[in-house]
């Protein structure tokens, strides 16, 4: 009887470790297990470093005033000693006196420049945010950003941390102008672990938790590495007022979609409804619809599977398409091994080599894949957000002959990035 149980113990054992080993294989290529980058990796020629860049975790492209926004921590410091979304909560007193800002990049010049705050003085940590148009402004001449900020929470006493009380934060930007004007702060007990947003309007937002435990700890781990730690969502937030003095002032939320792994950046698609949701150490693009109301579930109606971590998933639409040549698709970037993130994280002089990846859905029905950059962390260290910027055609010329290859600038970004880069590619 001995002997038969311990024969069904190793059939049972044998059983799941052949099941899980799909699972397995595949978590080891997200986090590039396996990957290996040998120094001097880097063969990409002709880059661009934005100045004034510093740590600038999530990117969008504003196509009406043809402007970039992005959000950055500014000190090199700050990041290395206080980033909730990687568990990092070394110094509150810190980040409690640290204030990142909003910055503007032209992708003419090259150029960044920060924009003073107004009726804002508080601490500033920066992780996602969301551009979306003012509806009441001409075309291209102001926006909402809402910007995810990861502040200490307060004792009784006066004394920061030991953790976070994560927030969100609301502006208006008059584009052109040197300023960013504060709104309010949000606040809600389902607002636990955010890290990106989804501005339907700048009174309903999407927002992600990405992790249900913040600390460093074998529950963490295991939700980083189990692709069944289905542990995170995304929660709708609705706002009564743009002119709440308290940041719990009219807010009410729900969990628009659960069961989520790793839930992280989210990005806007081909429609006003169509909403990307990233599953970070899964690397999974899902792709989804809001509801009508505004009161129902997030639909996913399709996912696509990457071979490096993603986070904050953007859509090119190609503005000089034409019948048969439209190179509009999704980008997806992130550190390509994942696995060195819990070493390598307080470290400055570290390296986290990246991928990005531009997807665009072929005739067949399936998704044509190509990589569009892979640095072994010298270009580029780290990377959470990618955008294309189409070029002109008709600008675009090689000896008096416009090319007949499409191209485009890509710029990419990092939450441990020393500079945004920017450099050519072929779409």
């Amino acid at each position: 009887m001995r002997l038969l149980s311990l024969s069904l113990l190793g059939a049972l054992l044998a059983y799941l470790l052949y099941t899980a080993a799909p699972s397995v294989s595949r978590t080891l290529t997200v986090l590039g297990a396996l990957r290996r980058y040998p120094p001097g990796a880097v063969v990409k020629e002709g880059v661009t470093a934005i100045p004034d860049t510093v740590h600038c975790e999530d990117l969008h492209y504003h196509a009406p005033s043809g402007t970039l926004f992005t959000a950055c921590e500014d000190n090199p410091e700050t990041r290395f000693k206080w980033f909730p979304p990687l568990a990092n909560f070394d110094d509150p007193e810190m980040a409690s006196k640290s204030r990142g800002s909003i910055h503007v990049v032209d992708p003419k010049t090259m150029m960044s420049r920060r924009l003073a705050f107004e009726n804002f003085d508080g601490p500033f940590i920066t992780h996602g945010i969301d551009v979306i148009p003012d509806s009441k402004a001409a075309d291209g001449e102001a926006v909402y950003i809402v910007a995810v900020n990861h502040i200490p929470e307060t004792q009784s006493s006066g004394e920061k941390g030991p953790h976070a009380r994560s927030q969100l934060e609301v502006f208006h930007h008059v584009v052109g102008t040197s300023s960013i004007r504060h709104l309010r702060s949000v606040w809600h007990p389902l607002i636990k672990t955010p890290n990106d947003v989804f501005a339907e309007n700048p009174t309903s937002i999407y927002v992600t938790n990405d992790h249900r435990h913040r600390f460093h700890g074998l529950m963490r781990t295991l939700e980083d590495l189990y692709l069944g730690a289905t542990w995170t969502e995304v929660v709708h937030v609705q706002l009564d007022s743009l002119a709440a003095a308290e940041p719990t002032a009219g807010v009410t939320a729900r969990i628009a979609l659960p069961n989520i792994h790793n839930n992280n950046g989210l990005g806007h698609g081909r429609t006003e409804r169509e909403i990307l949701i990233s599953s970070c150490t899964s690397g999974v693009l899902l792709i989804g619809q809001l509801p009508a109301d505004g009161n129902g579930n997030i639909t996913i109606t399709e996912s696509v599977d990457f071979d490096h971590v993603v986070d904050n998933p953007s859509y090119f639409a190609d503005p000089y398409a034409t019948p048969g040549d439209d190179h509009s698709g999704f980008l997806e970037a992130g550190v390509s091994r994942g696995i060195d993130l819990a070493h390598t994280q307080r470290s400055p002089t570290a390296k986290d080599p990246v991928m990005v990846t531009y997807i665009k859905p072929t005739a067949a029905g399936g998704w044509e894949k190509r990589l569009l950059l892979e640095d072994d962390g010298t270009v580029l260290r780290s990377v959470s957000a990618a955008v294309l910027v189409a070029i002109d055609p008709a600008d675009d010329v090689d000896g008096g002959t416009t090319k007949s290859q499409r191209k485009a600038w890509l710029f990419a970004t990092g939450f441990l990035s020393k500079s945004m880069i920017a450099f050519k590619v072929d779409l």
